[in-house]
């Protein structure tokens, strides 16, 4: 009999559900996805839902459910800090302990609560369990991993206490080491450069990532000397003095902006080169970081392989530097690291660590299935959708013909929603959901920042390339399914620059073309790489070994398909409205072909541009 397992994440940001049957992940989805609320943080009755459906099951199928974290744990960590801060934070405390009285301290209720709105009413629900928030981060890293032994390392703002975290995992058992405590996060450090940099926490840190190859590490002495002791063996501690977030309700504090001789930037304000020096130091100290922990756990235990989860672990950037020092053997990093990977973690520690179940691993190919977790939708669906808002349409059902047609217009520098196959888990768009255009168009990275994604020019897009052609166009070597690491661009395939684009600062840089590929080469020569494999996504391999066919070149651009502020979308309804709101060309739902151009007229209205929150 079939042993099911949901995991949930939720009440802070970045809801999600999986379901785990027998040890297999078979679904997981975000909930921000169906309520159209850009990290969500409701209960996941949506996804949940989701989950059972994709499955055929129904609640009373379901064995156990997991959650991602303990709240309990967490509130005493809470009532601590504000107690040790008194009286600072009383505003903080009192804004904080309703939604905690309401809703996280009786967590079990409220989880019951809603589980039954799902189920048939009745009093009749699984049994609910709890692991820890980094045990949740290790366990999503460890246990889909292709690797029998590998150290874990998990890093985020806060979980119950733990910050950083160090496991070794082998087999079916994740053992605990050492962690670093709250208030001492590097997340916590990199949200509040953030913050004081313009961006909004807990979803702008990648703009920050990507805003950082524009300036120079000027403040890293500064921020050695009075925010953060980095020692050589990994462990560090923040200097409090300049930090608000333990008790108050922002991130920094009149210390910070003093010692920075500004204030922190005004949301949507002008960008200036101090703001950029501040994103490189900031990204400079994080890389620091994360490779002294890497080496003292390499020096501790000698495994040939690091895992990695948690929200630190989606900055790629630091991701490519480490596999670029080649501590370790290998790395993995789960493509779900934030919060939401939680709920997988979760259910697969349940599986494994409780019930004693033994992995299975095959070296060659970790568990994730490419990611592609999420719903997916049939030709059927999709065309009846299009006849109910009377959307012209043409559906080409010879493979090649259809492969051959959206080369072209790529070729042809359209920009293309591709909308095929299951919607990806985690913040990443793989080729499920995407954006995709011509990699080697000098004018698509402003192209689709301004009129596709409505968003700020100098945000980079990543390629998407043949997994067996990375090294030529990449300095590479391996696999990135899921877009998390960075790489330069191969020689081979870089333009020289003139002394006087050389000489040029900040975002003057942006419209210099520096290789065959500008599209997807960012200032410093980086990219951050998705290797498309013909195993988990054939369709997608496809369309890139065609465009290869037509151009000579295995690479295309891929973005998320979404606006700025939206979730990436899910639906084929999701899809074509923001076909419909932006610039794009050509729509692909399938093998279903929309041209802008053949579109009704709709009258304009650009309020919609309100009804999602800018990142």
């Amino acid at each position: 009999m079939t042993v099911n397992i949901i995991g949930i994440s939720c009440f802070y940001h970045d809801s999600a559900a999986a379901l785990v049957q027998d040890g297999k992940v078979t679904a997981a989805a975000q909930e921000e996805r169906f309520t159209r609320k850009k990290h969500d943080p409701a209960f996941p009755s949506n996804a949940i839902r989701y989950c059972l459906e994709e499955s055929g099951l129904s609640l009373a199928d379901i064995n156990h459910i997991v959650f991602y974290d303990k709240p309990l744990i967490k509130f005493e960590r809470l009532l601590e800090t504000y107690l040790s801060y008194a009286p600072q934070g009383l505003r903080s405390f009192f804004s904080a302990m309703p939604i905690w009285l309401r809703e996280k301290v009786f967590i079990k209720k409220t989880l019951k609560d809603e589980l039954k709105k799902i189920g048939d009413g009745g009093n009749d629900i699984p049994q609910l369990l709890f692991t820890g928030h980094h045990q949740s981060h290790a366990a999503s890293a460890f246990f889909p991993s292709p690797f029998e032994k590998a150290a874990v390392l998990c890093a985020d703002g806060v979980g119950e206490w733990a910050t950083t975290s160090v496991w070794l995992g082998e087999g079916n058992r994740l053992d605990p080491k050492w962690e670093i405590t709250f208030p001492h996060s590097l997340g916590l450090l990199y949200s509040a450069m953030t913050y004081f940099v313009g961006f909004k926490v807990n979803s702008g840190e990648y703009k920050l990532m990507g805003l950082a190859p524009y300036g120079e590490p000027k403040f890293v002495d500064v921020i050695y000397k009075h925010l953060l002791d980095l020692r050589e063996d990994g462990s560090f501690r923040l200097n409090m003095k300049y930090f608000n977030y333990p008790a108050g309700l922002t991130m920094t504090n009149r210390n910070f902006s003093d010692l920075f001789g500004m204030e922190p930037r005004s949301p949507e304000t002008e960008l200036t080169q101090v703001h950029m020096d501040l994103a490189r130091s900031i990204q400079v100290v994080t890389e620091d970081a994360i490779l002294k922990i890497s080496r003292k756990i390499k020096d501790s235990f000698d495994v040939d392989n690091l895992v990695l989860a948690g929200g630190v672990a989606l900055n790629c950037v630091a991701n490519g530097r480490l596999k670029r020092e080649k501590i370790f053997k290998n790395i993995w990093i789960q493509p779900a690291a934030g919060d939401a990977g939680g709920a997988l973690g979760a259910a697969l520690s349940i599986w494994h660590e409780y019930l004693g179940n033994p992995r299975s691993v095959t070296e060659e190919m970790d568990a994730m299935q490419g990611s592609y977790l999420g719903p997916a939708y049939s030709p059927a669906d999709i065309t009846t959708y299009l006849d109910s808002v009377d959307a012209p349409y043409e559906v080409v059902e010879d493979a090649t013909e259809f492969m051959d047609r959206v080369a072209t217009v790529l070729a042809e520098e359209n920009v293309v929603g591709w909308f095929q196959g299951r919607m990806e888990f985690g913040p990443r768009a793989l080729g499920g959901r995407s954006i995709i255009g011509d990699a080697r168009s000098t004018k698509m990275q402003s192209t689709m920042n301004l009129k596709i994604k409505y968003r700020e020019s100098f945000r980079p897009f990543a390629p998407s390339v043949k997994a067996e052609k990375v090294s030529e166009w990449f300095d590479h070597e391996g696999d990135s399914p899921y877009m998390l690491l960075v790489s330069d661009v191969h020689p081979d395939h870089i333009l020289e620059m003139s002394e006087a684009d050389r000489a040029l600062f900040g975002i003057e840089k942006l419209n210099v073309p520096r290789s065959h590929i500008p599209a997807v080469t960012h200032v410093d020569y980086s990219a951050r790489i998705q290797t498309v494999h013909q195993e988990t996504n054939p369709r997608y391999w496809n369309l890139i070994d065609h465009f290869e066919k037509k151009t000579g070149c295995p690479v295309i651009i891929n973005t998320s398909f979404n606006v700025r502020g939206e979730p990436i979308v899910c639906t084929p309804e999701d899809a074509y409205r923001c076909f419909m709101r932006t610039e794009m060309d050509y729509l692909v739902l399938e093998n279903v072909i929309l041209t802008k151009s053949n579109q009704p007229k709709r009258e304009e209205d650009e309020s919609w541009k309100d009804e999602f929150e800018l990142d």
